[in-house]
């Protein structure tokens, strides 16, 4: 699975002029499943953002965690992480999961998120969605992990 990370200061996932989902500080995941994934792939990745320390200390270090700092997750599927742009300047999509399966695979990814985290929000599997979000920092940070 793939994932972009965001550290925000907040974030929210418009669709059809309502908000969907929002947070405050936290995260912004970006989230986008490949053709071999598994559930435990995405639970291993789930993992590594829960960990990841890119929230600073006192001393102004990425020393803590988004749950060592108590933020938020916002889930979104965003299947174009999966892009392959080596040929030509139309981007393919063929490395991304089938539809079936992203969908499953992210909503598998929803509920391990909720049941470790206590603030997850989400976006619409499929839907057009506008994503607001304030990064702070900037801090972007991709993430793959692989079976």
């Amino acid at each position: 699975m793939i994932a972009l990370l965001q550290r925000v200061s907040e974030a929210r996932v418009v669709i059809a002029g309502e908000t969907v989902g929002q947070i405050g500080a936290g995260l912004l995941v970006l989230v986008c499943a490949e053709p071999d994934d598994t559930e435990s792939v995405g639970l291993k990745l789930l993992t590594k953002i829960l960990k990841l320390r890119i929230f600073s200390d006192d001393q102004g270090k990425m020393n803590r965690s988004v749950q060592d700092v108590g933020g938020g997750l916002l889930i979104v599927s965003q299947f174009t992480l999966a892009a392959d742009t080596k040929s030509g300047n139309r981007p393919g999509f063929t490395c991304a999961a089938a539809p079936a399966l992203g969908e499953a695979l992210y909503n598998q990814f929803v509920v391990a998120a909720r049941a470790q985290h206590p603030l997850v929000q989400t976006g619409r599997f499929g839907a057009d969605m506008q994503v607001h979000l304030v990064n702070d920092g900037p801090v972007t940070i991709p993430l793959r992990i692989t079976g």
